[in-house]
């Protein structure tokens, strides 16, 4: 067993994945070759059970890396403000609150009366169009404010969390 932080587990699961991405391109390479029927072939040096042993280790590893991470996020709690969470329950909110936080920019952003171009004239309609919005744009903006605080609020406790906490992975 060894501790490690969610950070650490995060980097060491990119560093697996690159040694992965080393041995899959090594096996493309190697597994196949080209020879002219005149000439000696050069015959790289491959050797499926020993890159597919190296695959193998490597997904086991990242298996046993990402299963304690899942464990760790349903059981361990943080508080956030005033409210204690699990880490998953925080990644899920935060994906929650990013999502309503874009419609919330794109409401801000309206003018409260916009001029619609129909783009061609039309000799029967001569006033023009426009839209309007239908909701109290200071109460969008602050709603956003505080969307966007809670986020922040979040990022900080689960940052701190990841830095600091320590969790036993069997690898």
């Amino acid at each position: 067993m060894t501790k490690m932080t969610s950070a650490y587990a995060n980097k060491m699961l990119r560093k697996l994945s690159e040694d992965k991405e080393y041995w899959r391109k090594k096996e493309n390479e190697g597994c196949t070759y080209v020879a002219a029927a005149d000439e000696e072939p050069v015959v790289p040096n491959y050797d499926y059970a020993t890159v597919a042993a190296e695959i193998d280790a490597i997904d086991e590893k990242m298996v046993r890396i990402k299963h304690a991470i899942n464990l760790n996020n349903a059981t361990n709690t943080i508080t956030v403000g005033e409210l204690e969470m699990t880490i998953d329950e925080i990644l899920v909110r935060m994906a929650q609150f990013n999502k309503r936080k874009d419609v919330l920019d794109d409401m801000r952003k309206q003018e409260p009366k916009t001029r619609i171009n129909s783009g061609m004239y039309s000799p029967r309609k001569t006033a023009p169009e426009y839209t309007y919005i239908n909701y109290d744009l200071d109460l969008v903006k602050r709603e956003y404010e505080r969307v966007d605080m809670q986020i922040a609020e979040m990022q900080i406790a689960l940052d701190k969390y990841n830095q600091t906490f320590e969790f036993e992975v069997q690898i």
